[in-house]
């Protein structure tokens, strides 16, 4: 069989073409498997990476809930000594009633002439502080006695303030102005409403 010279420039254009592709499929093969495996070595090593820490972090996981249980624990000893009460009104009273009860306590009696209350205001993100203000003559071991009873109450209060003036020379007496603060719950603050500009 003889080949017409169109027929050998065809199979010529096709052994061309199918050795042209060969070659394209070669050269963009090679470097896609190569990239996909460097790729899925990059890969497996982040997901390792990836376990190792999770593994450290669930070991963690028990010291951590152990320090937390710790610390609610210290935290609920501490919220017990708060004031409780269902107003902040009824909270100053008790606080009023603890500083009557140390002033009564202390020899001689010392007698609270006037008690005003101040208003109750936010004491961090989650307590509020209510405090109260007593009017009262009395001498300087006696002040310092009071103050030295109020720091050992079960309940938590602070001295907030403290002005002395003094009052009668003769028998060594001052008359003192002292505000006292305890914690409370959040709820007893009231709310501020903004003024919109």
């Amino acid at each position: 069989m003889k080949l017409s010279a169109r027929d050998r420039r065809a199979l010529l254009l096709l052994g061309c073409a199918v050795i042209g592709i060969l070659l394209y499929v070669a050269i963009t093969d090679a470097p896609e498997q190569t990239a996909t495996a460097v790729s899925l070595e990059q890969a497996i090593s982040a997901a390792e990476k990836r376990v190792e820490r999770m593994r450290q972090l669930a070991a963690q996981l028990p010291a951590r809930t152990q320090v937390y249980q710790k610390v609610m624990e210290q935290l609920a000893q501490r919220e017990k000594r708060m004031l409780t009460a269902d107003t902040a009104a009824q909270a100053q009273a008790q606080l009023l009633t603890i500083l009557r009860r140390i002033a009564s306590a202390q020899s001689p009696r010392i007698e609270i002439r006037n008690s005003e209350f101040g208003p109750v205001k936010a004491f961090g993100e989650h307590y509020g502080e209510i405090p109260v203000s007593i009017t009262m003559e009395c001498g300087i071991e006696q002040l310092l006695n009071l103050v030295a009873e109020l720091t050992s109450q079960p309940e938590l209060v602070a001295l907030q303030e403290l002005r002395v003036y003094s009052a009668n020379q003769k028998q060594k007496t001052t008359n003192v102005r002292l505000t006292v603060s305890a914690v409370v719950a959040k709820k007893l603050v009231p709310e501020r409403k903004g003024v919109a500009f």
